[in-house]
């Protein structure tokens, strides 16, 4: 091993330098050498290697003040000075670096190492999460094999949350501990609920006659029949809202239900009906062309 003068190779000439110049001198060297600026250039790769290697060296308070008495050391001695000899006082500093660098490699490839997660994700229909249920999903393996997986959704899983599978990922390497697989859960509405937040939306259907005169109603909940009032000379598109029907907040409390009125008109009407609207229609001061 030659003695390598780091100054050098990092563009400096004198070891009276800060750590922050020998940084400064490190970035511009690294830039002006870098791989992706010198394609395909075997010295410019040779180049970084001694680039980061003063680097390492340089850069450490305890490994300069080392450093500095060999390098001084070089300036002073004559030139015919046997450069074994030097080689041999900085292996006495430094050691064989090379060979270090690859005792250590081959120690960080016999560590157990753990193993990637992996992530996946699945549907759920309101109904399914609001209530819990277990959902099997088959995912094919590291090695090409499918694997079936029994995931169970806890009631009230919120849409986007993920479920953990402990140790169900990528293999550890040396004896090193699987990855885990999560799973993100994405909640579908169907043609009944609509989930926002925790509240849930539904269309309510009332006649022209309930919306004028008011009434009483059921109205089905994601869990259950409950009763709400329609006020009089309710609109279409107007909304009801139902206190703690919504979905479950994850915090033993549930958000609201929100019905959307629509009056629906009948396409077909029996004899009396028709004679019916035709009276209201002669006597009702109400036109909504004018309103």
């Amino acid at each position: 091993m030659i003695f390598k003068d780091y100054y050098k190779i990092l563009g400096l000439e004198t070891s009276r330098v800060s750590i922050d110049e020998i940084k400064l001198a490190y970035r511009n060297a690294a830039k002006k050498y870098h791989p992706d600026v010198n394609v395909g250039d075997s010295l410019a790769e040779e180049r970084i290697k001694d680039i980061n290697e003063a680097y390492r060296v340089l850069s450490v308070p305890s490994s300069k003040r080392k450093y500095d008495r060999i390098w001084n050391s070089h300036h002073l001695v004559n030139k015919k000075f046997n450069m074994k000899g030097k080689d041999s006082i900085v292996k006495m500093f430094f050691g064989n670096i090379k060979q270090n660098q690859e005792e250590k490699r081959e120690q960080k490839n016999k560590e157990p190492l753990r193993g990637e997660n992996v992530e996946t994700e699945i549907n759920t229909t309101i109904y399914e999460a609001f209530n819990g249920s277990d959902k099997k999903i088959s995912l094919r393996t590291i090695d090409g094999k499918m694997k079936t997986f029994t995931v169970s959704i806890p009631q009230g899983i919120r849409d986007g949350e993920k479920i953990r599978l402990i140790g169900q990922g990528k293999p550890g390497i040396n004896g090193g501990k699987n990855g885990d697989l999560f799973i993100k859960i994405n909640i579908k509405n169907d043609k009944r609920f609509k989930l926002q937040g925790c509240d849930m939306y539904t269309d309510l259907l009332i006649s022209p006659w309930e919306a004028a005169l008011g009434t009483r109603v059921n109205i089905q909940s994601i869990d259950e029949e409950t009763k709400v009032y329609i006020p009089q000379g309710i609109q279409s598109g107007e909304k009801i809202r139902i206190p703690g029907k919504g979905y479950k907040d994850g915090k033993g409390s549930r958000g609201d239900l929100i019905a959307e009125v629509k009056i629906m008109v009948p396409k077909k009407l029996t004899n009396e009906e028709k004679k019916i609207f035709e009276e209201l229609n002669s006597v009702s001061i109400f036109n909504p062309r004018k309103d």
